[in-house]
């Protein structure tokens, strides 16, 4: 079981891991290329979320199955799964098509010249940016709620 466990935080840290690093990646006060290289680096973290977010909801769902943790209507697991649920919107919801569109007109290749960001892109930067805090913050509550456990 203790395995189980590992694996279970391992994973949830892999997997929501990345979006810690989102705001400092998309920052608003970096150079087009520097902005260029960050969200090179961002689109490979994308890959983490994904399988470590997986494994960390199979293996959760295990826990609760082979333990004694307790009726499943206490706060801190529903209060986990909405949580979880709510970072999956934001990200795929909301985050990747703001981060898609901004990547759109970053990689264009008319645009590879160009030093400066235009406002419209620099809104969308800061969005994006807003999102990942909002995500980061979800992140943190709902490793509270895993470790506390509040009833």
């Amino acid at each position: 079981m203790k395995w189980l466990v590992l694996v279970h935080v391992l994973s949830a840290l892999i997997g929501i891991g990345p979006t810690f690093f989102g705001h400092v990646l998309l920052r608003n006060n970096q150079t087009l290329e520097q902005l260029r290289h960050s969200m090179k680096l961002a689109g490979r973290l994308d890959f983490f979320p994904k399988i470590g977010g997986t494994i960390a909801v199979i293996t959760g769902i295990l826990l609760i199955c082979l333990n004694d943790y307790g009726p499943v209507t206490q706060l801190w697991l529903i209060g986990s799964l909405v949580l979880y649920v709510l970072i999956q919107i934001v990200v795929i919801g909301f985050m990747a098509p703001t981060q898609k569109r901004l990547a759109k007109w970053v990689f264009d290749a008319s645009n590879l010249s160009k030093v400066e960001l235009p406002q419209e892109q620099r809104a969308i930067l800061s969005r994006a940016n807003s999102l990942y805090y909002v995500a980061s913050a979800m992140g943190l509550l709902l490793f509270v709620f895993m470790i506390i456990k509040p009833n």
